[in-house]
């Protein structure tokens, strides 16, 4: 599937979701992946956003979206709501992530998280230099980053185990969203972006 106008990130993520599903975009921005969906695969659902530019672009592409800040939790929302429930380079911004991903598998059927990996060699070099990342998939300084909570992929790795969660599948791409032989081999050490679909394990 090749939807215009968006990153190739969210095309992968777009492939991945079934035709006619209720999805759940939490952090969903201007609201431009939803309304593909929508388009392309006639989903239904909402987007969950806190910035008001974004609210208000979201409206204008009529998507249904709710003004709400991700750390409150998503205790509104019944059990197995939706097919799907998309959360992309936002889980490191939150301040309890894992206690969303807990939440997001509850309200959804399978979970499709993305996040930047600082696990990323150029990141492993700037800390042996004695300085925080600053890279193009991690652009923002120290003082001004959004980000609380990176995580590498072995760590991602790790919690998954830990909870229990079912890696149903992965990807991994670079800074300019494609993907590498060499980054599916050693994801820890050479991805950027990691793409996972995951849900509760019985």
């Amino acid at each position: 599937m090749q939807i215009k106008n968006l990153r190739r990130e969210h095309i992968l993520i777009a492939n991945w979701i079934e035709k006619g599903s209720r999805v759940l975009d939490l952090g969903c921005g201007d609201g431009s992946f939803l309304a593909a969906l929508r388009r392309e695969k006639q989903v239904s659902g909402y987007g969950i956003e806190i910035d008001p530019s974004n609210i208000e672009a979201c409206v204008k592409r009529s998507v249904n979206v709710i003004q709400t800040n991700l750390d409150n939790g998503l205790h509104d929302f019944k059990n197995n709501s939706f097919d799907y429930v998309v959360m992309s380079q936002t889980i490191q911004s939150i301040n309890k992530p894992h206690e969303v991903i807990d939440e997001m598998l509850r309200i959804g059927k399978e979970v499709i998280v993305t996040f930047p990996n600082m696990g990323h060699w150029k990141c492993r070099l700037q800390f042996l230099m004695g300085v925080m990342p600053v890279t193009k998939h991690l652009p923002n300084t120290w003082y001004g980053t959004p980000n609380i909570h990176m995580c590498t992929v072995r760590d991602f790795n790790n919690l998954c185990e830990e909870k229990n969660i079912d890696i149903k599948s992965k990807t991994f791409l670079d800074t300019h969203h494609n993907q590498m032989i060499g980054m599916q081999l050693l994801p820890n050490l050479l991805a950027e972006i990691a793409i996972y679909k995951l849900n509760q394990a019985y």
